[in-house]
């Protein structure tokens, strides 16, 4: 059983956050990708994340696309939409 209190399984915990963050947004890509307008499937991409997301959930977002990683693994959509309308999804708090 792994020590939750050590600084390595701290790191692990956020990793296996990031990577759940990253699938569902990705899912989320997934099904408005097919829409033949492209501002479209960012507008449905953008109303479920500000519908369904909580604040740190959108906060683990865009802590992902500042960072060095510079928003890795998440699809072209997501990242389009998420700089497009960072001030819509921007967490308020």
């Amino acid at each position: 059983m792994m020590d939750t209190h050590t600084p390595e399984a701290g790191h692990d915990f956020q990793a296996g956050v990031l990577d759940n963050l990253i699938r569902m947004a990705n899912r989320i890509g997934q099904f408005f990708e097919i829409y033949p307008d492209r501002a479209e499937a960012i507008d449905g991409v953008a109303q479920h994340i500000r519908k369904f997301w909580e604040p740190r959930m959108r906060r683990h977002l865009y802590a992902h696309l500042d960072g060095p990683a510079q928003g890795a693994g998440l699809s072209a959509l997501l990242i389009e939409t998420a700089q497009a309308r960072r001030a819509e999804l921007s967490p308020k708090d």
